[in-house]
């Protein structure tokens, strides 16, 4: 019988700190602190590549990689399926829908962002070799949870570029480290 494969390690990165907040810009970039948070980041992760990079589409997560993409030659692709969580209302009404949503459980949620989560885990899912993924706060909620059987939304506090280490194979995920935590204020 053929021993299983290695699972992929996937290096869940969230996004460095953005100049705007989730209610005043829809795409932010990075601030300075941003940058600078970014630029630890690669410190600490360089030296496990080069990998493959997948980003959100959001500019927070692309210029998050970048760094990492100048470090190992080796440009991310950008993966709609891992990016923010899709909210049904507009920016002055964005931050109470978040509030209310990261308070709650998967169960408690409509069918839309049920689908959201599932796109987020199939993608991961797929994924075959040891990748770096810059996505967002919630993301890397929907990874955990699935790897703890943690049905909570908010189940980790992933820090401005906190790194969060999970396993992936045909069993499913496995979380092997939870990145730098914080409390993140919703703006």
């Amino acid at each position: 019988m053929p021993a299983n494969p290695r699972p992929a390690r996937l290096v869940l990165i969230r996004h460095a700190h953005p100049h705007a907040g989730y209610a005043q810009d829809e795409d932010p970039g990075l601030d300075d602190l941003g940058r600078r948070q970014a630029a630890s980041m690669r410190d600490a992760v360089t030296p496990l590549g080069p990998r493959p990079i997948l980003v959100s589409p959001l500019r927070r997560t692309r210029e998050t990689a970048s760094v990492l993409e100048e470090a190992w030659a080796t440009p991310a692709t950008v993966e709609p399926r891992v990016g923010e969580i899709p909210s049904p209302f507009g920016l002055g009404e964005r931050s109470t829908w978040l509030r209310s949503v990261l308070a709650s459980t998967w169960s408690e949620q409509p069918s839309e962002l049920l689908q959201w989560r599932d796109r987020v885990l199939d993608t991961l899912r797929a994924v075959r070799s040891d990748t770096v993924v810059v996505t967002h706060f919630v993301a890397i909620n929907v990874v955990a949870g699935a790897a703890t059987g943690d049905e909570r939304i908010t189940n980790c506090l992933p820090d401005y570029c906190s790194q969060t280490i999970v396993d992936v194979d045909a069993d499913g995920f496995t979380l092997v480290e939870t990145g730098a935590q914080a409390s993140t204020q919703i703006r």
